[in-house]
């Protein structure tokens, strides 16, 4: 049985502006597995185009962070700016390594972006924000239009204004169960949203854990020091580590598709389950 593929760790991501390149050494540094760089929400309307030519050009040549995935946040693709994000992502000389994608509505504007993409010959990943009740209601069919989607976030502040709702977690548990749905069944990862409250961090480790729980592989944050906390409750145990090496031995080992591991029936589908588990302890330890 040959090796299964490396699974990024997506405990944990953090945005920094576009306009201040000098953050992003700092960022890349501060413990976190994902940098977000904003070209959206972070960036004034006429400091777009500065974010864009700085973020397109440091992004993917700066020095550090190594095994930390790197993010450039576009603006909405049905925008003017977004379309400038777009020109730049394919005319850039060096590929950034992968985008995020903002407003989203339907399978069709990442499709159409991954095609272009291909067509320019640009290796760059996909991650998908779903914040708008149209997304919602068609996560499964965006998570998995495309190859390149590496994972899906949960966009919890835009998300709560299109439903009418408070941005409580039981407001938002049916919209969060629908993309982590959406996500497993695309076999990507799923990303929950920043806790927005500095002082709280016993509220915020409340709601990590329950998104844990819920099936999310991640939790963004909004600053440096919420980054450990979050890492922490994503963080697989030794006795979950071990478990999981058991079964991809015991897998590697096998014939068949089904395996029984200490009494209980395993399935083929649990491997990238528990290649994940393995791969993020080890991420953690800069094993590999």
């Amino acid at each position: 049985m040959s090796a299964a593929p490396r699974i990024q760790s997506r405990r944990s991501f953090i945005f920094t502006p576009g306009t201040r390149p000098d953050m992003f050494p700092k960022a890349l540094a501060s413990g976190t597995d994902m940098v977000c760089v904003d070209l959206e929400d972070a960036v004034a309307p006429r400091d777009k185009p500065e974010a864009r030519d700085k973020a397109f050009a440091y992004v993917p040549v700066t020095q550090g962070g190594a095994g930390v995935e790197r993010i450039i946040r576009v603006n909405c693709l049905r925008t003017p700016e977004g379309m400038a994000d777009v020109k730049a992502l394919i005319e850039a000389p060096v590929p950034a390594p992968a985008v995020m994608l903002p407003k989203v509505k339907g399978p069709e504007e990442v499709r159409n972006l991954a095609d272009l993409l291909s067509e320019y010959q640009r290796p760059t990943r996909l991650h998908v924000i779903i914040e708008t009740n149209e997304a919602l209601e068609a996560a499964v069919e965006i998570g998995r239009c495309s190859d390149r989607i590496d994972g899906l976030f949960f966009g919890g502040v835009d998300m709560a204004a299109d439903l009418r709702c408070r941005t409580s977690w039981n407001a938002l548990l049916y919209a969060r169960s629908r993309v982590v749905h959406a996500a497993a069944t695309a076999g990507v990862d799923v990303i929950d949203v920043p806790w927005l409250d500095l002082e709280d961090e016993a509220g915020m480790i409340r709601e990590a854990e329950a998104a844990a729980e819920l099936g999310f592989t991640g939790k963004g944050t909004i600053h440096p020091k919420q980054i450990p906390a979050i890492n922490a409750v994503f963080m697989p145990d030794d006795a979950t580590v071990a478990y999981a090496r058991k079964v991809l031995d015991a897998f590697a080992t096998a014939d068949g598709g089904l395996l029984v591991v200490d009494g209980k029936l395993i399935e083929k589908p649990v491997l990238r389950s528990m290649t994940r588990i393995v791969n993020t302890w080890e991420n953690a330890r800069g094993i590999g």
